[in-house]
């Protein structure tokens, strides 16, 4: 299955299955399994990319990782390691300033508040915003969101990050410093998840990729082959 026999594993998924409850009718609900029977490891030091149509369950998997949730079938089994989720989707609290809300997203990310404190110039630097960055989100941009959102959550150190289709965020240049900024990741040594619809960049960055289709993996294995499968399909 492609797997690097020589790594060891960081996060294994075995069997796992995640439902929600979906009205019928008025007095009705059914169950709808997001994800019904995934199987995968993760291993050290490698980017694993996970591909498949909208509404498949890859970021419900992501949040698994992240342990945000917890499967309703199956486990995930944490070998020692921190996992970060770098997403945009969180928003703000509108009536915090940038600074405060750069506080309460760093330590849901993982960070303690004296870490966020300690890397707030940086992250202030990062954003770029200018004396935005202490007036209330509500005033923001979309764009000066996904700056600051960004700019948080590349600063967390953790041993796995997480990747929900963050890049292109913001406006051209920020696009463009953002990208620079998660490939360095990727080609460091840190293990990364990235659910992505960008064939270039799955291609470029993977070692492997997971194909998630009608609640299960679909393949798994080297990128081109995966992909290849993916696309036929």
């Amino acid at each position: 299955m492609g797997k690097p026999q020589d790594k060891k594993v960081a996060l294994r998924v075995e069997n796992v299955g995640v439902s929600y409850h979906r009205r019928q009718g008025f007095f009705k609900k059914e169950a709808f399994w997001a994800l019904e029977d995934v199987s995968f490891d993760v291993f050290h030091g490698e980017t694993l990319g996970v591909i498949g149509r909208n509404g498949v369950g890859k970021s419900t998997l992501l949040r698994l990782l992240a342990g945000i949730i917890a499967p309703d079938k199956g486990e995930v089994i944490n070998h020692g390691v921190s996992a970060s989720l770098l997403s945009l989707q969180a928003g703000f609290l509108g009536h915090l300033t940038g600074r405060e809300n750069v506080v309460l997203s760093g330590m849901m990310l993982g960070l303690s508040k004296q870490g966020v404190l300690a890397c707030m110039d940086e992250i202030e630097a990062y954003a770029d915003i200018g004396s935005h960055f202490d007036q209330p989100v509500h005033g923001y941009s979309s764009g000066m969101r996904a700056r600051v959102g960004f700019s948080v959550a590349i600063h967390v150190d953790a041993d796995v990050i997480l990747l929900d289709e963050v890049l292109g965020v913001g406006d051209e240049d920020f696009r463009n410093k953002s990208s620079t900024t998660i490939r360095e990741k990727i080609k460091s040594d840190k293990t990364v998840v990235l659910v992505s619809h960008q064939k270039g960049l799955i291609m470029d960055v993977c070692d492997r990729v997971v194909w998630i289709d009608k609640g299960s993996v679909a393949s798994e294995g080297k990128p081109t082959a995966v992909l290849k499968k993916y696309l036929k399909s």
